[in-house]
């Protein structure tokens, strides 16, 4: 997240103020100088949580534009392919391993998953999602994926895990939804073993027909982290069931009073839970107080 934080400088200056000199006439020593100091000013508050100036496509990148190929949609189709800087106005599909994304703006979703095969890619510094309007399908999903600071806009669910070895990092999803829907930014499907939410901002307080931000119920999920993420609106703010193995809820910050039935719907008895608390936040995600404690409930 620091490759675009602004970092307020703070400039203290100093008025130097110079003594009358005595006359020669006048004994004893000369006046001492008197500096007059101004006080410093008030930095401006740094977001801790990613933003969506902090996310998504670099200010200043160039992309090219990249016609659809297969079916109305953009396939990938072989190995350690690298998209950078590209626009691509549809869907992207991964049919192949190793894809990398960077530096590029994808107006529908990404998905690594086809007739019922995984392919493994990574996408970072990257928007996904439309302008305008509201995609019901997943941002990104579906397993052996990494994603970091990426930019989510425009549909109903951010993430999608359905399998193993998922890392998502320093991230930002705004959610929708159409009628119908049960918006979550990240839900899981069939989860395998390692899913690692580190340090996003969910942001669902815009969209209507909801879930939670943070939705990870699969009785398949194994060896789940959530962590440091800045969550805000849902049913129940924050769920985390039938993890098998370990299953780590901390340090994570949920807006107060933005969920619609209460903050936490957990199971408490198998997840380490530690250091989450209730905060407020400015428009621009800084967080402004810290309202107490959050306690796991479920």
């Amino acid at each position: 997240m620091a490759r675009r934080t602004t970092i307020t400088a703070i400039i203290v200056g100093a008025a130097l103020v110079t003594a009358c000199q005595s006359s020669p006439s006048d004994a004893g020593p000369s006046p001492t100088p008197s500096v007059a100091t101004s006080a410093p000013a008030t930095p401006t508050p740094v977001a801790d949580h990613p933003t969506p100036e902090t996310t998504g496509v670099p200010p200043g990148t160039k992309l090219k534009r990249l016609k659809s190929n297969y079916e109305g949609i953009y396939r990938v189709t072989k190995r350690g392919t690298v998209l950078d800087g590209v626009h691509i106005a549809s869907d992207l599909l991964i049919v192949a391993d190793d894809v990398v994304i960077k530096n590029s703006r994808i107006d529908g979703g990404v998905i690594g998953e086809y007739s019922g095969k995984i392919y493994s890619f990574t996408i970072t510094d990257s928007t996904v999602g439309p302008t305008k309007g509201c995609l019901t399908a997943p941002g990104i999903g579906a397993a052996e994926y990494t994603a970091e600071r990426v930019h989510i806009r425009g549909h109903g669910d951010g993430f999608n895990a359905s399998g193993d070895d998922i890392e998502i990092r320093d991230s930002y999803v705004r959610l929708c939804s159409n009628p119908g829907d049960h918006s979550d930014g990240i839900q899981t499907y069939m989860t395998g073993k390692g899913l690692i939410f580190d340090h996003n901002t969910i942001d669902q307080r815009f969209a209507k027909d909801i879930t939670a931000p943070i939705f990870i119920t699969d009785e398949q999920a194994e060896d789940v982290t959530v962590t440091r993420n800045l969550v805000m609106g849902g049913t129940y703010s924050i769920q985390v069931r039938n993890v098998k193995g370990k299953a780590v809820v901390r340090d994570n910050r949920l807006v107060d009073r933005s969920w619609v039935y209460g903050p936490v719907d957990s199971e408490c008895a198998t997840v380490e839970w530690a250091g989450n608390t209730l905060v407020t936040i400015d428009d621009d995600y800084r967080i402004t107080s810290t309202v107490g404690p959050l306690q796991c409930e479920g």
